[in-house]
């Protein structure tokens, strides 16, 4: 089990950190990647407002902590309601690019699991 929430953690802080600093990459330099229907009407409002850069701030943050090991019961809160966003966006208008969210969500369940006595606290135990 400890090789596993090792994995997660570097999984999810990798995933986390690359797409961080890919968002500021993206938010000065092209914009956003066309997408069909709603899913690109959102994407588009969301770079365009320049709100994407705070949620590719908490993104980096959330993911250099995993990487560095440092305060990851925070991170794993904060990275909950990330993963519940990008599931959410992903399920409501564009389903084809859910995996990775899902592949997240999974490494999350492990790591959240390994720490569960940490996690107590939060969820009333």
């Amino acid at each position: 089990m400890k090789i596993a929430a090792l994995v997660s953690r570097i999984l999810i802080g990798l995933a986390f950190t690359v797409a961080g600093a890919f968002g500021w990459v993206l938010t000065f330099a092209s914009g956003p990647p066309p997408m069909p229907g709603l899913a690109g009407e959102f994407q588009r409002i969301i770079f365009e407002s320049h709100f994407v850069l705070f949620i590719d701030s908490i993104q980096l943050v959330t993911g250099i902590a995993l990487l560095l090991n440092r305060y990851v019961p925070l991170a794993l809160v904060v990275s909950a309601a990330l993963l519940y966003n990008i599931l959410a966006f992903h399920i409501t208008m564009f389903p084809a690019g859910i995996v990775p969210g899902l592949i997240l969500t999974v490494c999350w369940v492990v790591l959240a699991s390994s720490m569960r006595e940490r996690m107590a606290p939060l969820l009333g135990g």
